[in-house]
Parts: structure tokens; C-alpha cells; sequence
């Protein structure tokens, strides 16, 4: 259950990809938060910026990437000037990570068991070895596989397995925030199911937040409280995830929603989106969707819409349709 005191926030987060001759904005100055509890979602078309996000978020950024302007506030702390032990803290025991193809991650050549043991270790070395032991079992039986498994290697588990195997080790030191970018990736939708109920279920137990990264947004709205939609490195926006399934208000969170086949009724005629999303390094003046948007009129062309409040919907939006 997600309470309203903010655990993260994010102000003017923008980040660079340099090139020779060129500089591509992935991120340009987004605004969010995440409340304690609660699960935030990032939505959006491959390339929109997303995993960027996360990665600076965690301090991942490398070069040609640079984060170049805007604050992550943990608790009112910078971590964007975080010195190297506190970025040490900060990872894992305040927030982790699974990342995209996590279930990939794991070392074939060495036993789950000290892989779990070796990230408890690191950060919490009072326990010992007999200690790191122990919660490495309780995070086994927490995930609902046999502690009995754990000293087996990676590729005697299914593939829903090793996922869970990631989830554990990002719990392994009680983190406030978990950041979870494609976490369902390459699982079948059975397995997919099985894996958000274990995280939602996870979640209301051990009370964290998440940030949950993924193009599917029909699994996002099941899962998520609020969804912030981006397009083309900016948030254009941010609801509830009720509101975005039943009342979007950008014109691109409304092709988004009919992306995708409803379960019931009617059969209806699926509606792509028309077109491609500008190139980074050469970014339209106003609205970055007005070449791809049915609504468009001159003043998208010429001025960029900010991402305002509007009340009588309860989200943000940054569209001028609704001035």
C-alpha cells in the first residue's frame, strides 16, 4: 500500500549521448516521484529513454552517456553527488536493480548460492559467512523455491526460476526501492503472470517501492499505481493507471492503449502509429509527437508543450489540446 510521503524524486533529470560530431538527448529534464510503497511506471516505444532513466537513477551511467543536468533526491540527499562510499550504501541496501534480460545475468559457473552470499557479504560483512547463509535461504523460501536448490548452478532452473533468483538477490539487503526495467522479458505470458503476482505479493509484505520499466502497458496497468508514458526522452504523461487505461489524455498514451487487442467484446481493427519518432540529434522545436499525431494544429509545430496539473482528470499532461 503506497502512502503519500515521497521516497524518491526526480527534478530536471537530463542526459546526453555524445558523439563526435553530434550530442543525442535520451532524457531532456524530466520531472517525477515515487511515493514509499508505491509502484511507478515508466511506459513508452523502444528507444524513448526509458532504461536511460533507470540507469542514471542508479548511478549506471557510462560513457558516451552523461548525465547532464537535474537532481535525484533520496530523502532530500543528491544522488547524483553521492562520493564513492556513500554510492556504495546507496546501491543495493537503499535501492537495486533487475535489469533487462536479468535472468541472463547469473554466472554459469557458480553456484546460486554464492552469488547471493557474495552480494550480503559485501555490503553487511558483520554477518559472516553463516549469516549470509541463513538469509540467503530465507530470500529462497521467500521466493517459493527450495532452499534445498540453492547450491545448484543457473542452468538447472527454468527460466521463471532464474528471474526469481534476480528478484531475491535484489531483496537480499531489504532495499526502499527496487528499479525493475523489462523485468518479464523473454517469459512466456503464464510465467509473466506468475512473476508480477511474486513481485506484487513481495511488495505488500515487505512494503518497498518500485519503478517499473516495460513497453507492455497492459502489464503495467495491472501492476502499477501511477504510470508516467514518455515519448522521445520527455514525460508527456503522468496518472494514475486507471486514468490511463479508461481516460488518457495525451494523444499518445491514447495510440498507445489501442496498440493492443481488448480480451473482451467485439473484435476491432488494431491501430499502429503512423510514422517514427524524431531522431535524438535532431529534435523538432515544438511537440516531438505533432508529426505523428491526428490532433496536431500550428501551435505544436511551433511551441512545446510543458507538462502541467490538470484537476479535473487527477494527471499531468503536456499537450496543448487540454489549455
Amino acid at each position: 500500500m503506497s502512502s503519500d510521503r515521497v521516497l524518491l524524486e526526480v527534478r530536471n533529470l537530463t542526459v546526453d549521448y555524445v558523439g563526435d560530431n553530434s550530442i543525442a538527448r535520451a532524457v531532456d529534464g524530466i520531472d517525477f516521484d515515487i511515493r514509499e510503497g508505491e509502484a511507478f511506471g515508466l511506459a513508452g516505444e523502444s528507444g524513448c529513454g526509458k532504461s536511460t532513466v533507470a540507469f542514471a537513477l542508479a548511478r549506471l551511467t557510462r560513457l558516451p552517456g552523461l548525465v547532464s543536468g537535474g537532481e535525484v533526491k533520496l530523502d532530500g540527499e543528491d544522488v547524483l553527488k553521492f562520493d564513492k562510499a556513500r554510492l556504495k550504501a546507496y546501491r543495493w541496501r537503499e535501492v537495486s536493480f533487475v535489469f533487462q534480460s536479468a535472468m541472463n545475468a547469473l554466472n554459469p559457473v557458480i553456484p546460486i548460492s554464492e552469488q547471493i552470499i557474495d552480494v550480503i557479504e559485501t555490503h553487511e560483512p558483520n554477518l559472516g559467512k553463516e549469516g549470509a547463509r541463513k538469509r540467503a535461504v530465507e530470500l529462497f523460501e521467500l521466493i517459493g523455491i527450495p532452499p534445498a536448490r540453492l547450491d545448484e548452478y543457473s542452468h538447472q532452473f527454468s527460466g521463471g526460476m532464474r528471474q526469481r533468483i534476480c528478484i531475491a538477490i535484489a531483496l537480499a539487503l531489504k532495499p526502499r526501492l527496487i528499479i525493475m526495467d523489462e523485468p518479464t522479458t523473454a517469459l512466456d505470458v503464464v510465467v509473466q503472470r506468475d512473476i508480477i503476482e511474486q513481485i506484487v505479493e513481495l511488495k505488500n509484505r515487505l512494503g518497498f517501492s518500485v519503478l517499473f520499466i516495460t513497453h507492455d502497458l497492459g502489464l503495467m496497468i495491472e501492476f502499477c499505481d501511477r504510470i508516467g508514458v514518455m515519448y522521445s526522452g520527455e514525460l508527456v504523461e503522468v496518472a494514475p493507471s486507471g486514468s490511463i487505461l479508461t481516460n488518457p489524455q495525451h494523444p499518445y498514451t491514447k495510440a498507445l492503449g489501442n496498440s493492443f487487442p481488448p480480451l473482451t467484446g467485439p473484435r476491432v481493427r488494431l491501430e499502429g502509429i503512423s510514422g517514427t519518432p524524431p531522431r535524438l540529434t535532431d529534435l523538432p522545436v515544438g511537440c516531438r509527437f505533432a508529426a505523428r499525431c491526428p490532433y496536431a494544429m500550428p501551435v505544436c509545430r511551433e511551441q512545446a508543450p510543458a507538462l502541467r496539473f490538470h484537476p479535473e482528470h487527477q494527471s499531468e499532461a503536456a499537450c496543448h489540446l487540454l489549455n
